[in-house]
């Protein structure tokens, strides 16, 4: 099930492919936070301008309302080894598990690879570098395409456990092993609640300066929470956008950031969104909205936005390049158009900007 508009039913996933030659996807970071270059889209008539993130104060109005996603990426990639109920000393080789999704007091999903012979009733045990087990999960379901649901044996602090053992969540097209550096750079600046297990990536961009800059021009920042999940970039495994159904994600927004939404909407000031993750939460926020403003409060979405949804609280967006054929690529269609869209993909392409979560980025207002 989707929330918001259907999309029209001729509309294919193929439709929002495009052609990426693999040396564009970034490997790394910039080498200084907020050196990225930006894309300008006229979302209306699809004018394109060449520019950078610094310059992002400019194409901002005092009074503008900028959101924000502050969830904080957890080091959700872990290694186990398997054991059996039968013989608790069995020696396996390595398992990568990717937690994706908490499901309750110390259970999680996860992704298991190689997962064929991970079997429900088996247990893995996550140990630190000296050999010293840290954490026990019993896995309980099998799913398709390496998911299995596993549970968590009970410890003081699981996520200072993660901390201790577990591994930045790095996308699959970035071909490296984590490195220290990625604690910190594959984490925005403000991020505060944590529980992603993917980053937020147009947050990445900022920096403290920036913000203070947006600040002193009379820009006000607000924040929402929405902990991205794995499934947001999976791929779509089916060929019509009408047979689309995204995985579910936990959002929250609280009375400070609703009432500065309801109030700038009120003056007639723009809302910014900083990122995908950000217009999922005010766009599921509001149609779930009862009063006919959005509301604070914490709940699940699965809401898919593409061409033919209408929005009702986003005016400008601050995103990075996504993968072709996602239903991140949809939801930028959906606000400037698919023609737009793919037309700016296609100038990064040619003007060789870097792509993904810690490529560059495109403002489209």
């Amino acid at each position: 099930m989707t929330d918001g508009a259907e999309p029209p039913q001729n509309l294919r996933v193929q439709d929002f492919d495009f052609a990426l030659p693999p040396e564009l996807i970034a490997q790394q970071p910039p080498a200084e936070r907020g050196q990225s270059r930006m894309l300008v889209v006229d979302r209306n008539t699809g004018a394109l301008r060449d520019t950078h993130f610094v310059d992002l104060p400019s194409l901002l109005q005092p009074g503008d309302l900028l959101v924000l996603n502050d969830s904080r990426v957890i080091p959700a990639r872990l290694y186990a080894r398997r054991t059996t109920v039968r013989d608790r000393q069995e020696a396996t080789a390595l398992i990568e598990v990717l937690l994706t999704e908490p499901e309750g007091d110390n259970t999680w999903r996860a992704l298991v690879r190689p997962g064929k012979k991970v079997s429900v009733g088996e247990r893995l045990v996550f140990a630190a570098s000296s050999g010293e087990p840290v954490l026990e999960a019993e896995v309980l379901e099998r799913g398709e395409f390496g998911e299995r649901l596993l549970r968590f044996a009970p410890v003081d602090d699981f996520f200072r456990a993660l901390e201790q053992i577990g591994h930045m969540p790095l996308p699959p097209y970035i071909r490296r092993d984590d490195a220290e550096a990625d604690r910190e750079r594959y984490q925005t600046v403000f991020a505060r609640e944590r529980g992603s297990v993917a980053a937020p990536t147009a947050g990445l961009h900022f920096t403290p300066r920036m913000l203070e800059s947006l600040a002193a021009k009379g820009i006000e920042a607000t924040r929402v929470t929405l902990h991205v999940g794995l499934g947001t970039f999976a791929p779509l495994r089916v060929d019509r956008l009408s047979a689309v159904q995204l995985h579910r994600e936990r959002y929250s927004i609280d009375a400070a950031t609703a009432q500065a939404i309801h109030q700038a909407k009120r003056d007639g000031r723009r809302i910014v969104a900083v990122g995908t993750t950000v217009v999922r939460t005010l766009e599921a926020a509001a149609l779930a909205a009862t009063s006919g403003q959005l509301e604070p409060h914490s709940a699940d979405t699965r809401i898919f936005i593409s061409p033919g949804f209408k929005f009702r609280v986003i005016d400008a967006l601050l995103t990075n390049f996504h993968l072709p054929k996602s239903s991140l690529l949809m939801l930028v269609s959906a606000f400037a158009s698919r023609e737009n869209v793919l037309a700016a993909y296609r100038h990064a392409v040619e003007q060789q900007y870097r792509f993904f979560s810690y490529g560059d980025c495109m403002f489209l207002g």
